[in-house]
């Protein structure tokens, strides 16, 4: 596996009915397609760019994109989203048309981790295999809970406050969070992170829209069950995740046939530096497994 430090990085604006879209792909148009989508209110910027230029470095074109209300993608009104959950699904549609890709591998994380799923059972030939990270299940029936988030995760959600108007209050909140899901078994790059959400801030259009996401209705959605996914399946979830303790985990790859579940000891939500060593071969080595030549 190459390091992908050459991998050629291009950012490109997507427009079509009313929709903008920004994205950017590293890496040969001729390798197989990962698309990675990320979690709610959460910019393309988390996917981190060594992350990426390791998917591409082991041979793969990687595209990542900001979902709307963040980053340089269509931005709403705060509190006024004017689209639904399922237009997130239908983004992803939108995004690999433009790259003239029929099929990807579809890498989510957290909220994109449902958003992947709902992709592959309403664009199932869109999908040639998944990898869904610190995330749960789409659609549960019964809207039963494998397992409650930590306390100290209720906790700040219910009482952690920043100015959205202020940026410096946003970027204090947001590193705040960021502690938090790292779960706390590990040391926590406070530094690296700031810097991130500063970056993120700084090119948001408007960086309080990225709460839309919390507002938003589902739309509609594939009513099928997990049970129908059909393609290769990996589940990597960490055994510090505050959010979805891991028995979301166990369930979601108990859900889905012949699913994997790669459990990351100590690891909290979302995809960690400290994991990449873990996670891009674990990539690499699931869309070989589901690749179409």
């Amino acid at each position: 596996m190459g390091s992908g430090e050459d991998a050629v990085m291009v950012e490109r604006v997507i427009e079509g009915g009313g929709i903008r879209l920004c994205a950017e792909s590293f890496g040969d148009p001729g390798h197989p397609a990962v698309l990675l989508v990320m979690g709610a209110g959460a910019s393309m910027l988390w996917w981190d760019e060594g992350f990426c230029r390791m998917l591409a470095g082991g041979g793969r074109f990687v595209i990542r994109y900001d979902h709307r209300d963040t980053g340089r993608s269509l931005t709403y009104e705060p509190g006024r989203p004017g689209y639904t959950g399922a237009d997130l699904v239908g983004d992803a549609a939108r995004v690999l048309d433009a790259y003239g890709v029929p099929a990807a591998h579809v890498v989510g994380v957290s909220a994109g981790g449902a958003l992947a799923q709902r992709f592959a059972l309403g664009h199932a030939a869109r999908v040639l295999s998944l990898v869904l990270i610190s995330t749960s299940a789409a659609a549960s029936g019964g809207g039963r809970v494998p397992a409650p988030p930590t306390a100290e995760f209720t906790r700040f959600v219910s009482t952690a406050r920043a100015d959205w108007s202020d940026a410096d209050s946003v970027a204090g909140y947001q590193v705040d969070f960021a502690r938090l899901l790292a779960g706390g078994r590990r040391p926590f790059d406070e530094e690296a992170v700031r810097s991130l959400v500063r970056r993120d801030i700084g090119r948001a259009h408007d960086f309080a829209a990225a709460r839309n996401h919390d507002l938003l209705p589902e739309g509609e959605l594939p009513s099928a069950p997990l049970s129908s996914i059909a393609v290769p399946t990996l589940v990597i979830h960490g055994t510090a995740d505050p959010m979805f303790p891991l028995p979301h985990g166990e369930a979601l790859a108990h859900e889905i046939p012949g699913a994997r579940l790669l459990v990351l000891r100590d690891a909290g939500h979302g995809v960690e530096r400290a994991d990449w060593g873990v996670i891009v071969p674990a990539i690499l080595e699931q869309s070989a497994a589901g690749h179409h030549s």
